[in-house]
């Protein structure tokens, strides 16, 4: 069954385009000017913190105002975009080496990868996965599935389909600290048959990485390259 469609105001039908493209604008306009003075924050008070779905509301209004602000992290990290110079990338480095180590130990690999790996995933830890507005300490973009037990936070990411890159809002793991985030992210690829190929890889970046791809943990065409290109450059940090 069909229902007669309502009659539009003149504005916005036949010749109205015009008058409707301009209408959209400034809502758009309005929604964004709404959102860099603050007013995103009306969606929990502010001692309430917002649920997953909340946030992930919050998180889809905030990307579609803004329209593609977010560099994302991977580019931050690979490119050096967006001032991340190399003072905050050896700060970076430093605060999470001992978690690298024994995270790099577990699996097999050299701690400069696994370093190189949180680096990718977070542009030198300035780029956060937020849960609220904390930081989640997900180093690693790990999603939180449904076994998950632990707390979630929702950001808006970019996933490819189909070679076409796709902005979504997902869920993902928190953590209480970064020790907690490395130990995860171990204990998943150690785990799980999908990553073996990744495992014991050694000095290896590009053979990591590309066990990493075929277990499907990103779905970048060019992630490959672009840990394995991070993580030489780690190395050159690091020494």
């Amino acid at each position: 069954m069909t229902s007669a469609r309502p009659t539009l105001p003149a504005a916005f039908s036949g010749g109205g385009g015009v008058a409707f493209s301009g209408a959209f604008q400034a809502v758009q306009a309005d929604v964004a000017s709404f959102i860099a003075e603050g007013g995103g924050q009306s969606f929990s008070g502010p001692d309430t913190p917002l649920t997953a779905d909340g946030a992930a509301l919050r998180a889809r209004l905030a990307g579609v105002a803004i329209g593609g602000t977010e560099a994302g992290a991977e580019a931050s990290a690979v490119d050096g975009v967006d001032g991340i110079g190399g003072d905050a990338q050896q700060r970076f480095l430093a605060t999470i080496r001992p978690h690298a180590e024994a995270a790099a130990a577990k699996l097999g690999v050299s701690p400069d990868i696994v370093a190189a790996h949180a680096a990718l995933e977070s542009g030198w830890g300035q780029r956060p996965l937020r849960n609220g507005t904390a930081d989640s300490n997900n180093l690693f973009g790990i999603k939180a599935g449904g076994q998950w037990q632990g707390d979630v936070a929702a950001n808006v990411t970019t996933e490819y389909e189909h070679g076409a890159a796709v902005r979504k809002v997902e869920k993902f793991r928190s953590y209480p600290d970064q020790a907690s985030a490395f130990n995860d992210y171990a204990n998943l690829l150690a785990s799980n048959p999908r990553y073996q190929k990744a495992l014991n890889t050694g000095n290896d970046a590009h053979a990591f990485a590309s066990g990493l791809a075929r277990g499907g943990y990103a779905t970048d065409p060019a992630y490959v390259q672009k840990l394995s290109k991070l993580a030489a450059r780690v190395a050159r940090t690091e020494y």
